[in-house]
């Protein structure tokens, strides 16, 4: 199993501004201008916290945005507004640690997500796309406990506006 973290933040850090809101992102460019297609292609399961799946629902085609998928998200709700994606109330530790070895697992946005995974050594591969925008205040993408956590740069790459990092977990 690998698991993935795969998104974009400002050059001060930020997954969205303090609003939760993305504008920022939208406005600079797109996914098309991205290696994302090729990624998502190659993963097997999302996993988002609540509030990346609101930014989901807004979506006109929101059915059909992880069609190739089995989606989650880790919420306290019963269920959720968009098919072909499965409420659960759980640890995501503990969730992640039930998926097959042979799958590829994306955790989409949300540092609430992320950072348990960090703090458990559990995240493979970071790919961070950063985009040329200061917002000064918003929501960070890193909030794990303080430790030492080193990853290896495999690539460096540019898709118009945006500067993407390629990191693999460093074995300890």
């Amino acid at each position: 199993m690998s698991v993935f973290f795969y998104g974009c933040i400002t050059l001060d850090g930020y997954l969205a501004d303090k609003n939760h809101n993305l504008d920022w992102l939208y406005q600079t460019g797109d996914a098309e201008e991205t290696d994302y297609e090729n990624f998502y292609n190659s993963m097997n399961i999302t996993i988002m916290g609540k509030r990346t799946f609101k930014e989901i629902e807004k979506m006109d085609d929101a059915d059909s945005i992880y069609s190739t998928t089995e989606n989650y998200v880790i919420t306290h709700s019963k269920s959720v507004s968009v098919r072909g994606f499965t409420p659960v109330s759980c640890d995501v530790v503990e969730f992640v640690k039930q998926f097959d070895k042979d799958k590829n697992i994306w955790i989409v946005g949300g540092g609430t997500i992320l950072a348990p995974l960090l703090d458990n050594n559990m995240i493979d591969n970071m790919i961070i796309q950063i985009a040329p925008v200061l917002l000064g205040k918003g929501i960070p993408l890193f909030s794990q406990e303080e430790s030492l956590k080193r990853f290896y740069l495999k690539e460096v790459k540019q898709y118009g506006q945006f500067a993407e990092l390629i990191y693999t977990k460093i074995q300890s």
